[in-house]
């Protein structure tokens, strides 16, 4: 197993374990309403949103094509290895 699977293992672990034993009711106080609630629900909750939004930010990058029409006027079609006057310069 990859270590990052581990991780994710024990730390689904660690977090049923501590959901499951904070199982008593709590007050919820959201602006000027107030909620009777359990904390297993709130740390659910939590937990289910803290999910979310660590995948919508580690997920991969989506690469863009920009196609055929987006090619650079000043490379060399016949010789791509080789660099630009420009570039050249830039270098020396």
């Amino acid at each position: 197993m990859r270590i990052k699977t581990i991780v994710i293992i024990l730390v689904t672990i660690l977090l049923t374990a501590t959901i499951m034993q904070n199982t008593g009711p709590m007050w919820v106080k959201i602006l000027w309403m107030k909620f009777n609630v359990s904390e297993l629900l709130v740390l659910l909750f939590v937990a289910i949103i803290a999910f979310v939004l660590g995948y919508l930010v580690g997920r991969p990058k989506r690469k863009f094509n920009l196609g055929e029409n987006a090619k650079d006027p000043n490379h060399d079609q016949k010789h791509p290895g080789t660099l630009s006057d420009e570039d050249r310069d830039y270098i020396n």
